[in-house]
């Protein structure tokens, strides 16, 4: 389960620091960060980039034939409270 008040930005500067690029985008529902993994990255900082995309609400890894691997990472965005949140089939 993702910390509370994690944000993109923080994953972001993060990954940064363990000398990924990353690229942030903001989507209706959450916002993505994505950092392209080159070949020769040390276990050590595997495992800090595993803690660091373990705070986000989804993660994952992005593997081509040709080698190339993208690390994804996804923050939900707070979903605004309403009254009556029953849904279609239960309307008044």
């Amino acid at each position: 389960m993702p910390a509370p008040g994690v944000s993109a930005e923080a994953l972001a500067a993060r990954l940064a620091a363990v000398g990924l690029a990353t690229r942030v985008e903001e989507h209706p529902r959450h916002t993505s960060i994505e950092a392209e993994v080159p070949e020769s990255l040390p276990t050590e900082t595997w495992q800090e980039v595993l803690q660091v995309v373990a705070a986000a609400d989804r993660f994952g890894l992005l593997a081509t034939s040709l080698g190339g691997r993208t690390l994804w990472a996804a923050v939900n965005k707070a979903v605004p409270a309403t009254g009556d949140v029953r849904g279609l089939g239960h309307q008044r």
